[in-house]
């Protein structure tokens, strides 16, 4: 039974136990009918009984609501990666790299992911055919810092937070783009952040960063960042 028909079958079963059309099994026997009790103890056992009956409801009730809990998270995130997978297939018609950051005219853009791979078939979706400048985007799952110097763009996974000093350490003087997502991604070297803010993704830009690595960001593109941040932000914070 899928999660779908587990959810319909569980729902059903916890609104039928509310209407009384699901008898749950009696723990106790009933009195029989026309016989004076003269003593208290079966609203003991019938109120035990009840306590039952409510664990077993609430059970149904939890056993209903982990599931859908979860499917609803699931497709948060997902949505979540897409959105950001359609900002990294735009980013490249919006970035400009000197000509010797590609080893040859007909290399590829190469768009990289380091860290945990969370957009599952989004981001090749969203960079299937594209091209900036004539050269086509092909995307990569960079397993080892010394891979990173090879790529234009990089996103750097939240699971690498720990490791920005020395991610940015391997590709210092290289014309990469890096993009990150957790709030001290722009304080720890990178060029643009994702977050989420007024329930929608946008992303803010360290120019300063992108000029390091000699790459030209277009006015366009710093038009639609929540905020950009200068040297002189920078040198600040």
């Amino acid at each position: 039974m899928g999660v779908s028909g587990q959810f319909r079958f569980d729902y059903g079963l916890a609104v039928s136990a509310i209407g009384g059309r699901v008898r749950l099994p009696r723990l106790f026997p009933v009195l029989p009918t026309g016989r004076v009790c003269l003593f208290r103890e079966p609203r003991k056992r019938l109120s035990i009984e009840r306590r039952i009956r409510s664990f077993v409801f609430f059970g149904l009730l939890t056993t209903l609501a982990l599931p859908l809990t979860l499917s609803l998270a699931r497709e948060e995130k997902l949505n979540e990666y897409q959105a950001k997978a359609s900002f990294l297939a735009a980013f490249p018609k919006f970035v400009e790299w000197p000509p010797n950051a590609f080893s040859a005219e007909q290399s590829p853009l190469l768009l990289c992911v380091f860290g945990d791979f969370s957009f599952g078939t989004s981001l090749a979706a969203a960079t299937r055919g594209s091209s900036s400048r004539g050269r086509r985007v092909e995307v990569r799952w960079a397993r080892k810092e010394q891979d990173l110097r090879a790529c234009h763009i990089l996103f750097v996974s939240r699971s690498e937070g720990k490791r920005y000093a020395s991610i940015f350490k391997s590709i210092h003087g290289a014309n990469v783009l890096t993009v990150g997502e957790t709030p001290d991604f722009l304080a720890s070297g990178g060029a643009i952040d994702f977050l989420i803010a007024e329930d929608k993704l946008q992303f803010e830009v360290n120019i300063g960063a992108a000029s390091d690595a000699h790459l030209k960001i277009s006015s366009n593109m710093l038009a639609l960042a929540r905020h950009v941040i200068t040297r002189t932000e920078a040198a600040k914070s």
